[in-house]
């Protein structure tokens, strides 16, 4: 993996993947690109690790989105389906992401910022769907719809303005929004919090989410039903109860 992105796999089974170009506001270049795709690759294959956070290098920005002069001097039009490597999208995940959002998180940054399961926003960071700005489109954004109200996200696309943290906290996009320099510890200790629960429920909890986001009720719950079995039928799910009886720790062995 080349220093555009770097990987730190931590012992206590979190991944921080850092996105580190600051110097073109961690645009998504090809080597960023590329860089992406072998982090998340990484982590899903790791089984020592379990939660990943995604950030930037510097103050000024988390992602600025895509390389407009790669844009211009490839004279792209419709983006190739995997050109991004987006978590659960172009990239099969299984296990949680937390987006720790630095600075600027536009376009591209909004993008992939949006793709992961939480986020943790710095208090100076700013968002913006800027496609309308320069011609381009964000079908990307489709998503959005389950996260904030749809007038808030036709404004947001519409006028192509950034909003401030603490605007997409109050709108639901942002988890948590900390001073800049408690932003990396932030999201490593809501990433410790998932830690603290059983591989195989938290699993299950995560599918149970996103199958209720593309299914009608009763399909959702059905699926959500066929979804969980594996977790009741684990051995955690018995050490769990048997821990809590006893007062004592759980020892989760993720079967």
């Amino acid at each position: 993996m080349s220093n555009a992105v770097l990987f730190d796999a931590r012992a206590d089974g979190i991944a921080v993947i850092t996105l580190n170009r600051p110097e073109s506001r961690n645009c998504l270049d090809s080597d960023v690109r590329a860089g992406l795709s072998a982090a998340w690759d990484r982590f899903e294959h790791d089984p020592a690790l379990r939660v990943a956070i995604l950030t930037g290098t510097g103050e000024k920005a988390f992602c600025a989105g895509g390389d407009l002069k790669e844009m211009v001097e490839t004279g792209m039009r419709v983006p190739p389906r995997d050109m991004f490597a987006l978590p659960y999208d172009t990239i099969e995940l299984s296990k949680p992401t937390i987006a720790a959002v630095n600075g600027a998180a536009f376009a591209g940054g909004w993008m992939i910022a949006q793709a992961c399961d939480l986020c943790v926003a710095s208090s100076s960071a700013t968002f913006a769907v800027t496609e309308v700005k320069v011609g381009r489109s964000s079908p990307w954004a489709s998503p959005l719809i389950h996260m904030i109200p749809q007038r808030i996200m036709m404004e947001i696309l519409l006028t192509g303005k950034p909003i401030s943290a603490q605007r997409a906290y109050e709108i639901g996009l942002v988890n948590r929004v900390v001073a800049p320099p408690d932003l990396l510890d932030a999201a490593i200790e809501l990433a410790g919090d998932i830690l603290a629960g059983a591989p195989l429920s938290v699993k299950a909890a995560r599918d149970t989410v996103m199958l209720a986001t593309e299914m009608g009720r009763s399909a959702a719950l059905q699926a959500a039903r066929h979804a969980s079995e594996h977790c009741y039928n684990s051995e955690d799910a018995q050490e769990g109860p048997r821990a809590f009886a006893h007062k004592q720790t759980p020892q989760w062995r993720g079967c």
